[in-house]
């Protein structure tokens, strides 16, 4: 029609993805989008974005994202490639691997951390070594 004009809709392909309390995943969970985390996860949550596990959340098993906010509980290991933030009432049981990292006051981990520089270069020499093996 004259005179009007079509608005556009941003197209945004992440999607926010909840797991509630009470919910229990037996299994591994991948996502491109955001993840909140509120139930039980037992398996690896890898997402090419933002991990947010709440207070009543537990994750048993390694998480792989882009930024982290800890305020449960996780038994495995962390590579987080910009941000991990882990809150008063956050736990982390294994190893961490982040660019950068906050700890509050009460927050904890047994484990050890690895950050900034040395992270990208365990990740070059871990594909230097994917590379060897399959030229070998």
């Amino acid at each position: 029609m004259l005179g009007k004009k079509e608005k556009s809709v941003p197209q945004n392909n992440s999607a926010i993805n909840v797991i509630g309390e009470g919910t229990v995943i037996e299994g591994n969970l991948r996502s491109s989008g955001d993840l909140r985390i509120d139930g039980t996860v037992h398996g690896n949550v890898s997402t090419t974005s933002k991990c947010v596990l709440g207070i009543s959340g537990k994750i048993v098993g390694n998480v792989n994202a882009k930024s982290c906010d800890l305020s449960g509980r996780v038994n495995g290991n962390l590579l987080v490639s910009e941000l991990l933030l882990l809150k008063s009432s956050g736990k982390v049981d294994g190893d961490i691997k982040t660019d950068k990292i906050v700890v509050e006051n009460g927050g904890e981990f047994n484990g050890s951390c690895t950050m900034g520089n040395a992270l990208s270069d365990a990740k070059s020499a871990k594909d230097k070594d994917g590379q060897k093996a399959t030229n070998e």
